[in-house]
């Protein structure tokens, strides 16, 4: 978006006052009046500003992911888009005080303008009032040079209005991406990482390799063996005494048959005695 930055200057050759109030200005100029001419300065600003605004737009629009991805540091990465997402603002922020600048220039130059004619105008009147004619020809001739000056600045002034306008409003749009972005940083930080982390673990299992879990398999096998010969020696020794129980059993059951087969013998002898 370009507008032409418009400046007038007007100088007047010296004349003698005629009437109250009328006052001529001393130059050596003549009576001349010089034209707008196109504002290349600011017009190059405006192109830098969109080119700011369009580099801030393929940030935002750039694929993080992707670019997450291929990025030998990450976290670098989201660091540096940001400082540039920053660094676009500020100039943006720059250029758009810049726009601003001209506009109010510009409606300075305007109103300075309207006000010259105004005066002119009044100048004439009294020229008229005073019966000076041909003064009053060229104060009216001084009113028309500034009101097609003013007339030609209006257009002008509009258009930085409504430049300044939009970059404003693009302006805070991207701040507010800005803001969003520093806001998705910490997240996004956070996710990568923690995708790293998975990924570590994934390459850590699959380096063991078959020969690692075989090994294990190995080992529990033994394990289970171990286990199951030591529950069969516990079944063996179990037995064992229970069938040493048994003979003992057996063995005090025949003590105490022949301790009753002589007690009673005893007994039977003492009665016959």
């Amino acid at each position: 978006m370009t507008h032409e930055l418009v400046t007038f200057g007007v100088t007047l050759v010296r004349r003698r006052a005629i009437g109250p109030g009328i006052a001529a200005r001393k130059s050596t100029a003549g009576w001349t009046a010089v034209g707008s001419r196109s504002g290349q300065g600011h017009e190059g600003e405006t192109k830098m500003a969109k080119g700011m605004f369009s580099r801030m737009a393929d940030i935002l629009r750039s694929n993080l992911n992707e670019a997450l991805d291929r990025a030998e540091d990450p976290e670098k990465l989201i660091r540096q888009m940001i400082r540039e997402m920053e660094e676009a603002v500020n100039k943006a922020t720059a250029s758009v005080g810049t726009a601003v600048a001209n506009q109010k220039r510009l409606e300075r130059q305007y109103h300075e303008q309207a006000k010259q004619a105004t005066e002119w105008e009044r100048k004439a009147e009294r020229a008229v009032s005073a019966g000076e004619d041909d003064l009053a020809r060229r104060a009216l001739e001084r009113r028309a040079v500034f009101e097609r000056a003013a007339a030609d600045l209006g257009p002008a002034m509009e258009e930085s209005k409504r430049t300044a306008d939009q970059l404003r409003e693009q302006l805070r749009e991207l701040k507010g991406k800005l803001e969003e972005a520093r806001t998705r940083q910490g997240t996004l930080m956070a996710r990568h990482r923690a995708a790293e982390a998975r990924k570590r673990l994934a390459q850590g299992i699959h380096g063991l390799g078959d020969d690692a879990f075989s090994s294990f398999e190995r080992f529990e096998q033994r394990v289970e063996k171990s286990e199951a010969e030591a529950e069969a020696h516990a079944e063996i020794a179990d037995d064992l005494r229970d069938v040493e129980t048994r003979v003992n059993r057996l063995d005090r059951q025949g003590n105490v048959e022949d301790e009753l087969r002589a007690l009673k013998d005893r007994l039977k002898k003492e009665r016959k005695g």
